[in-house]
Formats: C-alpha cells, structure tokens, sequence
C-alpha cells in the first residue's frame, strides 16, 4: 500500500507532522495502520508534540501538556490511486471509521487544523532534504520528556515541506518505503493555504462568513410562530387572525388562544396591534402578499410589528425610552452632532413626550463620563437654548437602573439624580453585602465559563456590575453561552440581576432594566399604556428583554432602523393631533 502523510497544526504555531507506514481505503475512507517502534519529531518552536502508535488499530497523537483534552479533528489522505481525496474525521472519544478507530489528543487551548503535506518520497529526495530539515527531537515517552534545540524560521519552512517517521528498525528511506511511496501536491501559495484551511488566527473571521448572521439574535417565539403560519395561510389571512388574537391576550393574558399557542409569551402586549394595516403599508414595498414562493423571514414579521405598535401608541405616547448603543449609535461610538437621532429626540421633547436614555454603562458620580456618551445631543440642547420645560422631560439611566440623571436647564449639563427621589423601597433596601455577594458569584460563573470555553477574558469589576472583556476576538455564540451559563447559575440570587450578551463582552448587572423602567415610570407619573421602549437585543440573552413586562417595544436592528421607526411615530404623533383639531 502506498505511504502517506499528513501535517496538523496548533494554535499556538507548533506543527508536527504524523505519517503512516500503510494506507488502505475502507468504507470510503481513508485509515492509517502500522506501529512502527521508534518514533521521532519535529520542532517547529517553543512547544513541541510527539506522535505515538499504540497499536496497528489505533493512531494517538498526544501533547506533553493535559493529555486528558479532546480535540476533534480532521485527517486528509491522498493516495495515488485515488481519484479524489478522502477524509477521515478523527473523533473525540475513540470514534469509529469503518474499522479502524483514531484519536486525536491536544493540550488545552489547541486548536487542530490539517495541513496537506507535500513531500517527495523518493530515498535521494529524502537525503537531500535531510540537512534542511528541523531538528529531530528524540522523545523519552516513559518520561513525557523532549528536548530539542531552536528552530530558525527557515528550519520551520522546511518542517512544512519535509518530514520524517522511522520505521522498525530505524530504517529511512529503505527500498521498501521508497517503492510503496506516494508523490503530494505542493501547496505553496498563502492563498492556496487560506483556502484549504482554517487557521487559528483566522478561524473567527472566517466563521463569521461561513455562518448563517444574526441568528441568535433572531429568536422569538411569536415571530417564528407567525413565520411558520404561512405554510398554510396567506399574509393577511395571518395578521388578521393574529391581531385578534393579541387584542384577546391584551384584555386576559393567562387565557388566551396567544398563551395556549405560545406557552412562554407572558404578558408582552400593553396595547392591541393593527397587524392588517400594517401589513398593507408594508406590502407596498416588501410585495409580501404577492409572493408565492417565499414567506416573510424573520426581520419582515418585525418590522409589520413594530410599524403596527407605532400605530398603536403614537396617539396616547408620555415616555419613550432608548437603548444606547446598537439603538441610537453603533455599538462602541457615542452621539455626535450629525447623529440623525438628536433631531428626533428634540422634536419628541418638544412635543410634550419624556424621553429616557436607558443603558448598561454605569458610571457612579461621574456624571462627566455619562455627558461624553451623549455630547453631541447635549450640544444641540445648548445651541437651541432648550427652555426648561423642555429639557426636563429627559433624563439618562445608567448601569441598567441604578443612576437616573436629568439636564441642568442652565448649564445643559447631566446632574445624578438624588435615589430618594425616583428609586423604589425594595431598590433602596439592597445592602451592599448582598450586592457584593452577587458580584462575586457572577464573578466566579465568569470566570469559570471562560475557562470551559477556553475564551482568555479580562474581569471588569465595578460597584453595580461585573464583566468578562475577552482579550482576542471571539464569535457571538461563545459570548451567548457564556451569558446563559451565568443566568442559569444566579437563578437564586436574592437580587434582580441581568446578564447579557453585549456582543463584543458578557456583563453582570445589580438590577435589570424592568426594574429600572418601573421606577422611572413611577418617578414621571406614566402608565404601561403610555411607555414604548426602543432597543436591539430582546432576546434570552439581551439586556432589552425585561422592558417586555412593563411597556410596549420596538426593536430595531441598528441606529438607522431607530431613525426610520422615529420619524414614522413623529408623524402619526402629528396626525393625531391634527385629527383631534379636526374635529
């Protein structure tokens, strides 16, 4: 059979090549057999791994470092008389592969990815390259020990290129071998290896082209009950029945058809939904009745949702409140003074409505930071010389609900709020042990799904919150399971908290933004009836999810969906107005 082998390489840049001494196709895969009794390896710089061959059933290859890590993994082979590659999948826990059964062990943090391994297998290219090549490092196995000297970067090009495993007996490039040997492709070109692998350095990049975007943040259970709806109903025929429905869970929240159909909807209505005119203004331009082959996805279903609560509450409007970031300004910028949001937040004040700033930053006594966030709006406040009956209907609430701070009608600037005045008895009775108690779990679950993820994190810890900063970028999903861990671990804590995922880190809040909204609503004398709340993350892991129990919402995907919904509430303000001058 002919001889073949196969490079992998770690995160951490150590490479190490594994060859077997036979290669036989089985099931449609390829296996490697053969236990040869000396072993050796290449180094390919500070870290180095050893191959070894338990049995001709079985090939492990192994770390010096917690050799008890799993690692999947993926073995291409190429054989001459093979029309196309084969893969073989090397499992995590002595998967089988027809007959033949591989493990692939790493030390923690390694992440596999093969690398297909050019090599000439003739004896004379053998000797050739034999004095190119890294140096050779022996392994004493009944140690765990290896020792190799410093491999320069052209020594390391060449353990890309060449490499070696010594049959019994020690016999390199014997006459045997040379004839049962195989001739690999050169895979020279960076881009030829960007295209076959996934490297480390890259993988997130990469595994945000691959995926399916948005997905996580696409999760609610009365939008994809309406999706799948239209398997058997036309659009209208769906938002005809739905809007009945909601104005049935409006009226008696525990007995609906909604609640029976929907088991974890809770009480999510505050007003009833003209879905129908929604849908036809939507209609016009999304031509969603129209289409035969395909439904409404998930974002079409929101936007008739939010344009039919637009509808709903612009007549009877008090308060609005605003996520910050991903809402009224991208994630990690602030407001400046060309944000399309300032014009529509003056024109809301200026229409009698109080608006509210609601956001997870929380800077305690440092009112300064807070104006940094929102400067360009407080300069446009200073340059239209606002009256004050004006600038008192906004205000900032900061750390999910633990600082309120209103505008100085003299200096335009945020002033904290004393917590006498607007926080509510059981938000007052919150002692700092119990506070300190619940940061300091949240701190230990951080910590601890960190580890499990292998997500290297730094711990931000202030007086209301504490977060995982991750140091390297890491995908949304693994910040998503790190924010569901903590909730399911502080389950009992004996104060309201919020964990979420704010999609570049995971933070833990004293208090939630329901709790928050209840006082504010308190504070300013305003009903459920009268409250809509904007933001971008309702969902399990969103800090926006809590506002459901107290007001009506609208969620947006960005700043610019925000802008749309906003001027399209300023309008129906308007016309209400007007109708009612009318009349």
């Amino acid at each position: 059979m002919a001889q073949a082998h196969s490079m992998m390489q770690c995160s951490c840049g150590s490479a190490f090549v594994a060859s077997t001494s036979r290669v036989r196709r089985i099931g449609g895969l390829s296996g490697g057999l053969g236990a040869p009794t000396q072993r050796r390896l290449l180094s390919s710089g500070d870290d180095s791994i050893f191959i070894s061959v338990e049995s001709s059933r079985c090939l492990r290859v192994s770390h010096g470092l917690a050799p008890s890590v799993h690692r999947l993994a993926t073995l291409r082979y190429e054989a001459s008389d093979f029309s196309k590659p084969s893969t073989a999948c090397a499992s995590a826990a002595n998967g089988s592969m027809g007959n033949d059964t591989m493990v692939v062990m790493g030390h923690q943090g390694a992440g596999f990815q093969q690398l297909e391994q050019p090599w000439e297998g003739r004896a004379g290219a053998e000797k050739e390259s034999r004095s190119r090549r890294s140096p050779v490092v022996e392994v004493n196995e009944s140690k765990g020990e290896h020792y190799s000297s410093s491999s320069t970067s052209e020594q390391k090009f060449s353990a890309l290129n060449t490499a070696e495993w010594v049959s019994s007996g020690g016999q390199v490039g014997s006459a045997d071998a040379s004839k049962s040997s195989m001739k690999w492709n050169m895979l020279l070109s960076t881009e030829a290896l960007e295209d076959a692998h996934l490297f480390r350095a890259s993988s997130v990049t990469d595994a945000h082209v691959l995926r399916r975007k948005g997905r996580l943040k696409e999760q609610d259970g009365l939008i994809e009950f309406i999706i799948s709806m239209h398997h058997t109903h036309s659009p209208f025929q769906v938002m005809e029945k739905v809007e009945r429905w909601v104005r049935e869970h409006v009226a008696d929240p525990n007995r609906s058809t909604l609640k029976r159909l929907i088991p974890n909807l809770g009480p999510r209505f505050h007003t009833p939904l003209p879905l129908v005119r929604a849908l036809h203004e939507y209609d016009e331009f999304a031509s969603l009745s129209r289409r035969k082959y395909v439904p409404p996805n998930f974002a079409e279903v929101r936007h008739v949702l939010n344009i039919a609560q637009v509808h709903a509450i612009a007549e009877k409007l008090q308060l609005i409140t605003f996520d910050a970031d991903g809402t009224i300004y991208a994630d990690g910028h602030h407001i400046r003074g060309d944000n399309k949001m300032i014009g529509h937040i003056i024109k809301l004040m200026r229409e009698g409505i109080n608006v509210a700033i609601v956001t997870a930053a929380g800077y305690p006594g440092n009112a300064e930071k807070f104006e940094g966030r929102l400067a360009g709006l407080l300069d446009a406040f200073r340059e239209l010389e606002l009256p004050q009956n004006v600038t008192k209907l906004f205000h900032v609430m900061g750390g999910e609900c633990n600082y309120l701070l209103g505008v100085n009608p003299h200096t335009y600037k945020l002033e904290f709020v004393s917590d006498e005045l607007w926080k509510s008895s059981d938000m007052l009775a919150w002692g700092e042990s119990d506070v300190k108690e619940l940061l300091d779990s949240a701190e230990r679950s951080l910590k601890s799904a960190a580890a499990r993820l292998r997500v290297p994190v730094e711990i931000v810890r202030k007086p209301r919150a504490v977060g995982a900063v991750p140091k390297d970028h890491t995908i949304y999903e693994v910040l998503e399971e790190m924010a569901l861990t903590v909730q399911m671990q502080l389950m009992q804590s004996g104060l309201p908290f919020c964990a979420f995922n704010g999609g570049n880190d995971v933070f833990v809040d004293v208090g939630n933004k329901s709790v928050g909204l209840q006082a504010l609503m308190k504070f300013l004398n305003k009903n459920c009836c009268e409250t809509l709340h904007v933001g971008d993350r309702f969902t399990v892991s969103g800090n926006d999810m809590a506002t459901r129990s107290q007001c009506s919402i609208l969620w947006v995907a960005n700043p610019e969906e925000t802008a749309f919904f906003a001027r399209l509430l300023l309008r129906d303000i308007r016309l209400a107005k007007l109708n009612h001058y009318i009349e």
